[in-house]
């Protein structure tokens, strides 16, 4: 056994699914490869709306998985809210941030996540994971951590462990923004609260030995906000996902948007511009498809609905393993990336960006055509971004890329050179952070 050794704290973990969960569980998969030796210590009982059983394939058996109970106030809002409304509510509904969608107890437990919780419902497994923790790492002799938020509780666990135990290296992993998080204030944070979670992601960023991002923009950000230089590791594609794609040219020219569409992922300035076409190439319409797979909000799936014109268009899929997700890629004619609603929709990229440049498909992506995603498309000459309000631009790709399937009798894909983002290389890089 190697005397190499790194233990992950995260609260995502197969089965849990998602874009969240993927990016650990593939840099633990491989870092044996570089000679380390994973350790992940996750939630035995944690809340999750997405499952994915299929990712459990990707745990290496080098990797030691160590799981220690939680409790989280979602559940006593379940029950709550279930007594009021005599049925069974999801704790984190995809559409619990809507706009005069949500249900009394969506509002209330919005607020009280936001003011009373804090830094999130997960601070309840603070104090009993730093307890254990503290005596696994001498124990197993681990001196490196890595924490990733958000939940941001995982970053204080991290933090009381440093505290306790100076000699740690620790690298604190972000995900997404804390206190620059764009829904905050449709959560309803006070002021006290936000000053309270701006001390404690001062102390993380403060304590920490290597602070990490996922965007330009973010690591720009979190370089003002700390003073001090962050590291920038994206996330990627997975070679070893690709093996189960064929590439076939569908019947109808067939549009795809990969994950979860809400008011962050607002397809609504997209389909303006699509309904104007169907209206305005004829041909266009009859062969055209969109699907949508993954988890959508009920407000756009209401604005499809109150919309005839789009009935015999749209699809709704739902939620698929991730091997199926790879699966759909070999029948796309066109992958929709969609930035709208994003509060820094320039410096913000999701995780599937880098799968769908590595499909070779072509991508359109609504968003700002200056920015971190726009820079990824151009450079990996995979696709084009539309801004949102260009809805001549948007039809014209649409167009241009509609005639190209229909003019070519193969499936169009143009494999690039991007491996920059492959995960295996961007564990590389994570490798030279260790100690």
């Amino acid at each position: 056994m190697t005397d190499k050794r790194v233990l992950i704290i995260t609260y995502y973990w197969p089965p849990s699914g998602g874009s969240g969960v993927q990016r650990w569980l593939k840099f633990v998969k491989y870092l044996p490869l570089f000679g380390w030796q994973p350790y992940v210590f996750t939630p035995e009982n944690p809340s999750f709306d997405i499952k994915d059983e299929s990712l459990l394939n990707d745990v290496p058996v080098e990797a030691e998985v160590i799981k220690l109970p939680i409790w989280e106030p979602y559940k006593i809002f379940n029950w709550l809210s279930s007594r009021v409304s005599r049925k069974e509510k999801k704790s984190v509904p995809v559409d619990s941030l809507a706009p005069n969608k949500r249900t009394f107890f969506q509002r209330l437990s919005a607020w009280i996540r936001a003011n009373l919780f804090i830094p999130d419902p997960r601070i309840f497994w603070i104090r009993p994971s730093v307890k254990f923790l503290h005596d696994f790492l001498i124990e197993k002799k681990i001196t490196t951590i890595i924490t990733t938020g958000p939940p941001h509780s995982m970053h204080l666990i991290g933090f009381w462990l440093k505290k306790k135990n100076p000699a740690l290296h620790w690298i604190a992993d972000f995900r997404d923004p804390w206190t620059e998080w764009g829904l905050w204030e449709k959560l309803g944070v006070g002021k006290l609260a936000m000053q309270r979670h701006r001390n404690l992601e001062q102390k993380v960023l403060t304590a920490a030995n290597v602070v990490v991002s996922v965007t330009p923009h973010y690591i720009k950000r979190f370089e003002a906000l700390s003073g001090r230089p962050a590291v920038l590791l994206t996330n990627g594609f997975d070679e070893d996902d690709f093996i189960v794609i064929n590439y076939i040219k569908p019947q109808k020219f067939t549009i795809r948007h990969i994950g979860i569409v809400n008011e962050q992922r607002d397809p609504v300035p997209f389909m303006e511009a699509f309904q104007q076409l169907l209206v305005e190439h004829a041909e266009f319409g009859e062969q055209t498809v969109i699907e949508f797979v993954g988890e959508v909000y009920q407000p756009f799936k209401d604005y499809v609905h109150d919309r005839t014109s789009l009935h015999n268009h749209v699809r709704f899929t739902g939620n698929v393993s991730h091997r199926k997700v790879m699966e759909c890629y070999g029948s796309t004619s066109l992958l929709l990336l969609i930035l709208t609603g994003y509060r820094d929709p320039h410096g913000f990229f999701p995780g599937k960006l880098f799968e769908y440049i590595a499909t070779g498909v072509p991508v359109l992506g609504i968003g700002p055509v200056v920015g971190d995603a726009a820079t990824v498309l151009h450079q990996a000459g995979t696709g084009v971004m539309a801004e949102s309000n260009d809805l001549a631009g948007i039809k014209a790709s649409l167009l241009k890329y509609f005639k190209e399937w229909k003019s070519n009798p193969n499936p169009i894909v143009e494999k690039r050179n991007v491996s920059a983002y492959s995960r295996k290389v961007i564990t590389e890089r994570l490798v030279s952070y260790l100690k």
